[in-house]
């Protein structure tokens, strides 16, 4: 049994555990922690407050006075923060488009649920006209879309349908009972106003890549899988101001389709 009382499936577990899929990914975790770091020298107001708990901050990068896109990161909901991903700003920064990446609480010490509220509470705040987020941020990005709190959403690998990591390892901490689950995915829910432009890399999984298919079908959106690019690589491209994702993502800052 896992931690949410469902059966194991071993099946699924290979699917998901993204860090087993990818062995080198302790090296990849590394670089992004030193471009994060790197670019953070540049400047950005850091650790600005939008709730009480000490989690609840954003870094925002760009100008005062331009429109916010709001960057969501990922690991599980359980792993890494914010500070990993300060770079994930570089490129919508220079086309004009100021950043907030946005730190939350972990689970298990909050639920999903608290999670999802969090990120709503800090929509508030930064009225962004995008959300954009990898894995777990893919997911509170769609999220986000689903409640009409932002007009577009580029989610990145995100995991769509959260019910299968009940039967899994990686769904321990989220302790999370099959109604709640379904309640939690943005898979299950009507289709939002909102632009959806959905990526996963060709070389994840073949349930990452289905989950990122099935919700731009099922939401009338767009999706596209990158060649080549895993769980973990499908990130570097956002800090390239000249890069295919940086440019759907204007793109849709500016009330247009991602295009390509």
């Amino acid at each position: 049994m896992t931690g949410s009382g469902a059966a194991f499936d071993p099946a699924l577990q290979a699917q998901y555990d993204n860090p087993a899929l990818v062995p080198e990914h302790p090296g990849i975790i590394a670089g992004w922690a030193r471009d994060a770091a790197a670019y953070r020298e540049r400047g950005g107001r850091l650790d600005v407050p939008y709730g009480a708990s000490p989690r609840e901050r954003y870094d925002r990068f760009g100008p005062d006075d331009a429109p916010v896109a709001i960057f969501i990161h990922g690991g599980y909901w359980q792993k890494l923060d914010k500070s990993f991903f300060s770079h994930c700003a570089a490129g919508l920064v220079a086309h004009g488009v100021a950043v907030a990446v946005v730190g939350y609480e972990l689970c298990p010490k909050v639920t999903l649920r608290r999670i999802v509220q969090q990120i709503r509470s800090a929509c508030r705040v930064l009225r962004p006209v995008l959300a954009f987020g990898h894995s777990a941020g893919g997911h509170l990005s769609a999220m986000l879309l689903a409640a009409g709190d932002v007009p577009a959403a580029l989610p990145i690998s995100g995991v769509f349908d959260v019910t299968p990591l009940r039967h899994t390892r990686i769904g321990d901490a989220l302790a999370l009972a099959e109604g709640e689950a379904r309640a939690l995915s943005p898979m299950f829910m009507p289709p939002p106003a909102g632009r959806l432009h959905a990526v996963v890399g060709g070389a994840e999984s073949d349930a990452f890549r289905a989950q990122t298919r099935d919700l731009a079908a099922r939401w009338s959106g767009t999706s596209e899988e990158w060649p080549g690019a895993n769980h973990f690589t499908v990130l570097a491209p956002l800090a390239d101001p000249d890069g295919r994702i940086v440019r759907q993502a204007v793109a849709l800052t500016r009330g247009r389709p991602a295009g390509g």
